[in-house]
């Protein structure tokens, strides 16, 4: 009985951990976050096959690292798959930032910024979780989507070949 409250529990954190996490991105990196949405809004199948194109060596390269008797290779290994899905979580943001929009706009404008992504991280969550279909649909189509488009959105290629400016500018608020 123990282990099914641990599996329980073990789930139930991680659905609550996992929207956090996505705002955390969308708080931390705003542009980065921006700029993967803009790529899936704009170049979803682009986005999967960047992603695709980056998974398939990196399973290959970091499957071979961990099976590798020594540490340090192993340390390696795990490095290169911990960055890789990290970078996949930031274009998972922008991907929640994407379907927090679309919602947002099908419901009104009455609601705010955060509560939108935040509809938008939990959906993502919830279509994800759903026997058969998210599981080996979207959850996979979608995080080597993400991983593409935070690779485009770190890269600072835009869609229709334009490089992002190296600095945005800020916008600032005149007193007066």
């Amino acid at each position: 009985m123990a282990d099914v409250y641990a599996v329980f529990g073990t789930l139930i954190g991680l659905g609550i951990a996992y929207p956090g996490m996505l705002t955390t991105w969308w708080l931390m990196f705003p542009r980065l976050v921006s700029r993967a949405s803009g790529r899936l809004e704009h170049t979803p199948w682009r986005c999967l096959a960047m992603g695709g194109g980056l998974a398939l060596p990196l399973g290959i390269v970091v499957g071979t690292l961990l099976a590798v008797p020594y540490g340090s290779v192993k340390f390696l290994g795990g490095t290169l798959l911990f960055g890789s899905l990290a970078l996949a979580s930031l274009g998972a943001s922008g991907l929640a930032d994407l379907m927090g929009r679309r919602l947002t706009n099908r419901v009104g404008p009455g609601g705010s910024l955060l509560g939108g992504f935040l509809r938008g991280a939990v959906a993502l969550e919830l279509a994800a979780a759903f026997p058969g279909i998210g599981w080996f649909l979207v959850l996979p189509l979608g995080t080597v989507a993400a991983l593409g488009a935070a690779t485009f959105a770190v890269l600072g290629w835009m869609p229709g070949g334009e490089r992002a400016p190296a600095v945005e500018p800020v916008l600032s608020q005149a007193v007066g």
